[in-house]
């Protein structure tokens, strides 16, 4: 609706992952290094965490983006609670490998046979796990495992892990010391500062043929960046509202009292973030309460997140576990 209101070429706060809209933060950027650089090393694993909604998945897509000119062959597996065996049909799936009726011994040979041909075709193998901190810790071993595929000294498979929060944790428990030993980088990612988050606002604007209407007042930034932390996909919720509730008061300049307005219209829907795909809520204020100041609010809306980010990744979890086994049906 109001992308041919602003007349905007695209809808510029989508959801979904588009490497077309990656923005080069200053954490964003430093984490691609790291991933470029675990690349030309060409071994072990990399290890990229962060919270949910801080542009890990769109991170990889730009690196895949980055690796379409060489000879690379990517494997990507968005896990839940894969075990062992099931990770490793996934990824058979995932190259075009036989794994129906297989047992765990064919597999493995069956998937060395396939790399090792890939090595003489001088072809790179790269293994993408998504949500990496839901694996069974046999799982991670299974990983572990494959990394001794070599040919000559060379490896013929490279595992880059991406999760939240919880991965770090993961990696450092007891048990996982080998594991440890073959991480050739790892990065967390951090939100965006208030500078970077007006910077991403307006890069996304442009990328969809924004001309400056609407326009935009210097506070309206600081109140995205206060409101949402500075985490992108926060920022694409708030923003697509935003533009909404301007398109249909047919306004073309966004000032606070519109940021306001849209913010209370988010607390009072309880139904509004999930609508809208978020994994935070914003929290609604009290009838009797006098107002509360700054860091009463972000106390507030860490709390009402990670009690609706917890909900929502059980949910995901179990949507996730539907489709890998939807997927091995089907193949």
């Amino acid at each position: 609706m109001y992308r041919s209101f602003y007349q905007l070429s695209a809808k510029p706060f989508r959801l979904t992952p588009d490497p077309r809209f990656y923005f080069n933060a200053r954490s964003h950027k430093r984490a691609l290094a790291y991933l470029l650089y675990g690349v030309r090393q060409g071994e072990g694993f990399v290890v990229i965490s962060g919270d949910v909604g801080t542009g890990k998945t769109t991170l990889m897509g730009t690196l895949a983006k980055n690796l379409e000119r060489h000879n690379v062959l990517t494997a990507k597996i968005v896990t839940t609670q894969l075990d062992a065996d099931d990770l490793l049909r996934v990824l058979c799936a995932e190259l075009g490998l036989p794994f129906e009726r297989d047992s765990k011994a064919v597999l493995l040979k069956t998937l060395e046979e396939f790399l090792r041909e890939c090595l003489y075709q001088r072809k790179r193998v790269i293994l993408i796990i998504d949500e990496a901190q839901n694996l069974p810790p046999r799982s991670v071993e299974e990983l572990r495992m494959l990394s001794n595929f070599q040919l000559a000294n060379r490896p013929m498979l490279q595992t880059f892990l991406l999760g939240q929060r919880e991965l770090r944790q993961l990696m450092r428990s007891r048990g996982f010391e080998q594991l440890r030993q073959r991480v050739m980088a790892a990065y967390h990612l951090e939100p965006f500062s208030s500078d970077e988050t007006r910077s991403y606002i307006e890069h996304r604007l442009r990328l969809a043929s924004w001309k400056g209407d609407p326009t935009f007042a210097d506070e309206v930034f600081d109140g995205v960046h206060r409101i949402t932390n500075g985490v992108p996909r926060r920022i694409n919720v708030l923003c697509d509202r935003l533009l909404l509730f301007a398109c249909l008061d047919e306004r073309h300049d966004i000032k606070s009292d519109t940021l306001e307005a849209v913010a209370s219209e988010m607390r009072q829907d309880e139904l509004g973030d999930l609508r809208n795909g978020d994994t935070g809520r914003y929290p609604a204020r009290a009838e009797n309460k006098p107002p509360t100041d700054g860091n009463d609010r972000f106390s507030e809306l860490e709390q009402s997140v990670a009690l609706l980010s917890k909900s929502l990744n059980e949910e995901m979890a179990r949507l996730r576990e539907a489709v890998v086994e939807t997927r091995i049906r089907k193949h």
